[in-house]
């Protein structure tokens, strides 16, 4: 899996982090067992803090997508397969809008506004 940041992205550092593993598994990229790399190798190769990188992967933990064990690293556990099964609702949803001829942009809206 490949994690990506944009340094002058108004984003903290730490949510493009977690966005870019939960992206990650909602197109299918990693799954529940995968291993992250370790904070400080991750830290070191998109140079920045080490840190930063923890407050990822405790956000992450937070919301049940990744295990942190000491000795064992970081893992995508069971919740990472609550991200899949979202990814397959988001598709039924769009297709049901398409069906019924709502746009994109209506879509969006909608979805924003029950967010």
């Amino acid at each position: 899996m490949l994690i990506r940041v944009d340094p002058a992205s108004s984003t903290p550092l730490f949510e493009q982090v977690a966005q870019s593993v939960r992206t990650a598994l909602a197109n299918g990229e990693a799954g529940a067992g995968e291993r992250l790399p370790a904070a400080r190798e991750l830290a070191a190769s998109l140079d920045m803090n080490v840190h930063t990188v923890l407050h990822a992967y405790q956000l992450l933990r937070d919301e049940g997508i990744l295990e942190l064990r000491r000795g064992r690293g970081a893992i995508l556990t069971g919740g990472a397969d609550g991200v899949g099964q979202l990814t397959d609702r988001v598709a039924e949803l769009v297709a049901e809008a398409k069906r019924l001829g709502v746009g994109a942009t209506t879509l969006t809206t909608m979805i924003t506004k029950a967010y």
